[in-house]
């Protein structure tokens, strides 16, 4: 039998870089999935290597069963319904088997998914051969949650043939899992997670699990639930940046004017709380709604404004921005700037054709435009075909 999961990209609608200082941040599920097949072989297959495929970039990897066995020989016997961190030596064996796939250099960065693919595998499902094969709607390293829809959507296709879960397998097209299951594919994903990036929120994997909204301050997430349909152009500028670089620089700034930035992250807990208010506040009529979106312009506008005082904005950001403008359309960056993606909301009854306009502009500027509904559901599985 085979299963296929899929898990959501994410988007920051407001407050990122602020929610390091305290303020309120609202993220949120987009349409575009990443999608993970597992198939065990039958015994007559006389397989037993686990291979894994990126299908999208052509890369295939294979190990054999007893190869992997041998690398986690210190580990303890694999217990799906508890979430396992890998230990510094399971890294440092798990590393050694990845560093002899030599990926090609252009691909490198698949090496720290790979890493996180063996260990949930092995966690999850223990020491048997299975075909995995991975493809997705998200760019790598754009800051659409990428890495963590991969680890939700690895959790699970691997939780689906465990004893944690309970689930229809005769069941026809996507299937969602219960509250308590989504909690523990949810807590296996954040292993993952930390794996790939080290000391991550938690909030790409929650969102990609759970999908719709959170509201996430302090540490603490709120899960919201949107009463309108939002769509979204999403611009890949392509340009790469350093995360970590840009998070040191706005702390930087706030050591050298305390007071300033003080005001900057109020403002922006401000726009993040009231988004909440408007998203979470029904729309009975088209009125409403043109309303409703109105005032988001506003926000992401305004919210657009402190991001660029707190120096993360980019040429490549400001150039989406003044074209989209052009348009009268509102735009912000999403997730750490310096290039990345940025969101432009789409407003109801906005024709195609300017959409189209302004698509065809920016793709002309060496852009990537996608477009998506925000707010859908988290995590799926399907028995079968999904089709």
């Amino acid at each position: 039998m085979e299963v296929k999961a899929r898990a959501p990209g994410k988007i920051i609608l407001s407050g990122e870089h602020a929610v390091v200082h305290g303020s309120t941040a609202v993220a949120s599920s987009i349409d575009l999935y990443t999608y993970v097949s597992l198939r065990f072989p039958t015994p007559s297959d006389n397989d037993d290597a686990l291979r894994l495929q990126f299908k999208d970039v052509g890369l295939e990897f294979s190990w054999p069963i007893g190869r992997i066995k041998e690398a986690l020989s210190e580990k303890d016997i694999p217990n799906s319904s508890v979430p396992t961190s890998c230990s510094i030596e399971s890294l440092r064996s798990l590393a050694a088997l990845v560093d002899e796939l030599k990926i090609p250099e252009a691909k490198i960065g698949l090496g720290a998914g790979v890493l996180a693919f063996l260990w949930l595998y092995s966690s999850i499902q223990g020491y048997k051969p299975a075909t995995v094969v991975i493809t997705s709607e998200l760019p790598l390293g754009s800051g659409l949650g990428s890495s963590a829809a991969l680890c939700v959507a690895l959790s699970a296709a691997l939780l689906s043939f465990s004893d944690s879960v309970n689930l229809d397998l005769s069941h026809q097209g996507w299937l969602t899992f219960g509250e308590s299951e989504l909690e523990l594919l949810n807590k296996w994903a954040f292993e993952g997670e930390k794996i790939i990036h080290g000391k991550p929120s938690g909030i790409d994997n929650s969102v990609s699990t759970y999908g719709n909204m959170i509201k996430f301050k302090s540490g603490s997430l709120t899960r919201i639930k949107t009463n309108m349909t939002l769509k979204m152009l999403i611009t890949n500028t392509k340009v790469g940046r350093n995360t970590k670089a840009l998070v040191a620089g706005v702390s930087e700034r706030t050591l050298r004017h305390p007071e300033a930035m003080a005001s900057v992250f109020n403002a922006v807990d401000s726009i993040s709380t009231e988004l909440a208010t408007i998203i979470q506040s029904p729309a009975p009529d088209d009125l409403s709604l043109t309303e409703k979106e109105s005032k988001i312009e506003e926000l992401m506008e305004m919210n657009q404004g402190l991001l660029q005082c707190m120096g993360v904005s980019h040429a490549s950001i400001e150039t989406v921005l003044q074209t989209t403008l052009k348009y009268k359309l509102a735009s912000k960056l999403t997730g750490a700037g310096g290039g990345g993606c940025v969101l432009t909301l789409l407003p109801t009854l906005l024709s195609g054709t300017v959409v189209d306009k302004v698509t065809s502009e920016l793709e002309s500027c060496g852009f990537h435009c996608l477009t998506a509904a925000i707010g859908g559901n988290g995590v799926e599985i399907c028995f079968g075909d999904s089709s």
